[in-house]
């Protein structure tokens, strides 16, 4: 090689080494400060989900839920501001008993109790220590201590001996794991984090808890414990290992539709309501099959192709029922047996189609309109929060909504018009100048999710605008926020604040950024994305160590 060969190939080696160490750099996660470690009440859908996973589906729970807290956006967030009142308890004592019942009864203590008692009309503590060990550290997400444990077997023990049934005394011992904070709650602890000196992490178990219920939004399953119990998890082999493991199974549908159905706020469903004279398709099941429409169209694809999440505002691919295409106007036929729950088909629409995107769907529109007519500022509020992570302030309470309502106006035939002329108070110019653009666009969909071109006989106009930039109609909106970078640096802090239970502390910041450039880098596919939070050191690191004292 001549010297000016070997000149040549140092420098393209110098040039290539530069661009590796470059990459690697920018690949390198920041240091992070960590959040508080929390004490966290599961959500409705969290305790369904364990039990299902824990006792299996036929499980029924035969009780109802206290309302949660949205903070920050999320009921994630707010479940670590609320406890459990008197009325609440009395609730999950009912739950409790009911799946304790269950579990225990002829049909199925065969294969969920795993032990056989030396006679069936007393007690047998050896067996009751097996199963409540067993089920205790599933439900406790940890191994129950020796204490914790010692207490049930009696109790299961009195309640064998005083009602003359072994697997009575077993219903009571379980009914008392079920009610247990230590199940109710998700109490995480901290402890010193041996690769930085003054810095904490979770410990093993909080961390699997964590874990789980981000991805698969239940509790931690027996080979994740086991991990955790090793001290594996601890690792980051151990950690990637689980991580993929838990990405790779079917559960991980659960928890991609735990995440959206809070993000999305659909349990605002529970109280919608539409005028049944002006929309009598909208029914209950309606309005079930309309959350359903948008999970579907998330999970397939968001996990099934593993698409770019910023195509959930664009894709021409969703899933109707016969029902929903009759709202829709769709044809959508399918043979079934009478009294059976309709199919599911997918559908894609053609080029040109307003029906574009979940911004389309009636989750969206429905949800966020009055009973009798659409609202462009419900909408477009719905829109900013939701996807922006923009707050809007509420009106005044002095305001007047005279000229809004007035839907018979002879001048102000559309929505457009009543809302501009609402607009000569300057009290409520500033909010809608910043809803009413955005949200004037959807309004070829009706209050209930119906497609029309005309409001009392006169063509509606759809033209909006977003952050200077000029669209028209429901497909040119959602291509908009498709293209927006607020939409994917909002949803990057949406899902860690889900994540952590909590809002990003001033010490993530510079992790979120790096993740808003992870995320772009694995081209806005959901899958990586979570695998880059749940393979991550911010995930798991907190201030200190909790106050609350429970087994390691």
């Amino acid at each position: 090689m001549s010297v000016s060969s070997l000149s040549n190939h140092l420098i393209r080696g110098a040039v290539a080494a530069a661009a590796f160490w470059a990459v690697s750099a920018a690949a390198a996660e920041p240091d992070s400060s960590g959040g508080q470690a929390l004490v966290r009440r599961l959500t409705p859908s969290q305790y369904a989900q364990s039990i299902k996973d824990i006792f299996g589906e036929g499980i029924k729970l035969g009780g109802r839920f206290e309302p949660d807290i949205r903070t920050n956006g999320l009921l994630a967030v707010g479940t670590g501001k609320v406890s459990v009142t008197a009325a609440g308890f009395e609730q999950y004592y009912t739950m409790a008993r009911t799946i304790a019942e269950q579990v225990t009864d002829k049909d199925h203590r065969a294969t969920l109790v795993t032990c056989k008692p030396a006679a069936d009309k007393a007690p047998d503590d050896a067996c009751a220590r097996q199963f409540l060990g067993q089920v205790g550290r599933l439900l406790y997400r940890r191994p129950m201590t020796a204490a914790e444990l010692d207490t049930e077997v009696v109790v299961a023990h009195d309640a064998a001996a005083s009602l003359k049934d072994f697997h009575a005394g077993l219903r009571v011992g379980l009914t008392n794991l079920l009610v247990s904070p230590m199940f109710l709650f998700r109490q995480e602890t901290a402890e010193a984090d041996p690769a930085r000196a003054g810095s904490y992490r979770l410990n093993r178990f909080a961390k699997a808890a964590r874990l789980s219920f981000l991805l698969w939004d239940s509790t931690p399953d027996d080979e994740l414990l086991r991990a955790a119990e090793s001290g594996d998890l601890q690792s980051k082999k151990g950690l990637d290992r689980q991580v993929a493991r838990l990405l790779s199974s079917p559960r991980l549908e659960s928890g991609v539709r735990a995440f959206f159905t809070d993000m999305l706020g659909f349990d605002e469903f529970k109280t919608l309501s539409k005028d049944a004279v002006i929309y009598p398709k909208f029914t209950n099941v309606l309005i079930g099959q309309a959350q359903e429409q948008t999970l579907r169209t998330i999970v397939d694809l968001l996990v099934n192709e593993r698409g770019d999440y910023r195509d959930i505002f664009t894709t021409r691919k969703t899933f109707l029922t016969p029902s929903l295409g009759i709202l829709y106007a769709v044809p959508v036929v399918v043979d079934r047996p009478i009294n059976t729950p309709e199919l599911w088909v997918p559908v894609e629409y053609p080029a040109g189609d307003p029906r574009a995107g979940l911004l389309t769907h009636a989750s969206f529109v429905a949800l966020h309109s009055h009973p009798g007519r659409s609202s462009p500022t419900l909408r477009g509020k719905a829109l900013r929060e939701i996807f922006l992570c923009q707050k809007v302030p509420p009106p005044p309470g002095n305001v007047s909504f005279a000229d809004v309502q007035d839907t018979a106006n002879p001048v102000h035939r559309t929505v457009r018009a009543r809302v501009t002329a609402h607009l000569v108070n300057p009290v409520c110019a500033g909010c809608h100048k910043i809803t009413d653009p955005i949200g004037l666009a959807l309004e070829n969909f009706d209050s209930a999710g119906g497609y029309r071109m005309q409001e009392n006989g006169v063509d509606i106009d759809t033209s909006g605008e977003l952050s200077g930039i000029k669209f028209v109609g429901s497909t040119g909106l959602g291509q908009t926020i498709h293209d927006s970078p607020a939409v994917t640096s909002c949803f990057v802090n949406r899902m860690f604040s889900y994540a952590t239970g909590q809002a990003p502390t001033p010490g993530q910041a510079q992790f979120l950024t790096f993740a808003e450039e992870r995320f772009a880098a694995k081209k806005y596919r959901l899958p990586d994305f979570l695998k880059e939070i749940a393979t991550s050191e911010a995930f798991y690191q907190v201030d200190g160590p909790t106050r609350v004292a429970t087994r390691e």
